[in-house]
């Protein structure tokens, strides 16, 4: 399941961060990248001791994690901090999927949710796009600046090679509370209809069926 998340940033907030980034420090992405990764991947990264790591993550994270349709699709139950990346020209991400367990030794997580914000507009940079392969084909993904998609991790994925300009995304990631793709497709799905009924139909006993459908198969499915 890819679910696209309108209005993350603000044109404010983009500004802000672009400003940021521009006087900020990166490093080689392979620094962060697991033992299979390190042999596709090519971009740079925000430095992980960067001074402007916290005010980037209270508004990249801030907004993200409150949005309605980001909490749909993941179902949250652990969101990790970003990686902001940057990619040049010459620069791409080959085909991975990405590693299972991620964080630190005391706060480790499972990956079952990757998120990339889109934080410049696609007119500045050619190539880059995210694309993920799915049940029906590969998916290609560039995105207005201050939007998100949200995919499974376990899905096989790249950046296409950048020719023009750059890149600049915040990638991080989720443990969800339904563990199974399948399953939170299932539930994201029946919420739509399920709120879609409580504004247009409250009393009905649709309605109630269908609120009480899906709180117990998410109680169901659910570990915290």
């Amino acid at each position: 399941m890819l679910v696209t998340i309108p209005d993350v940033l603000d044109q404010q907030r983009l500004d802000y961060i672009r400003s940021v980034l521009d006087n900020a420090p990166f490093v080689d992405g392979k620094l962060s990248a697991g033992m299979a990764a390190k042999r596709v991947k090519q971009n740079e990264e925000l430095a992980a001791d960067a001074q402007q790591l916290e005010q980037l993550n209270n508004l990249v994270m801030g907004n993200l994690v409150q949005h309605p349709r980001y909490q749909a699709a993941a179902l949250p139950a652990k969101i990790a901090a970003p990686y902001y990346a940057r990619y040049q020209p010459g620069m791409a991400y080959g085909d991975h999927v990405d590693d299972a367990i991620m964080g630190p030794a005391q706060g480790r997580y499972r990956s079952d949710v990757s998120v990339t914000v889109f934080l410049n507009p696609p007119e500045e940079y050619e190539g880059g796009e995210l694309v993920i392969r799915t049940s029906f084909g590969s998916q290609s993904i560039k995105l207005p600046a201050g939007e998100a998609v949200v995919y499974p991790s376990s899905s096989l994925h790249h950046v296409a090679e950048v020719t023009r300009g750059s890149r600049l995304v915040a990638v991080s990631w989720a443990q969800s509370m339904i563990r199974d793709p399948a399953r939170r497709e299932l539930l994201y799905g029946l919420n739509q209809a399920r709120e879609s009924l409580l504004q247009q139909r409250p009393d009905d006993d649709e309605t109630r069926q269908v609120d009480i459908a899906y709180s117990n198969l998410f109680r169901m499915w659910a570990e915290i």
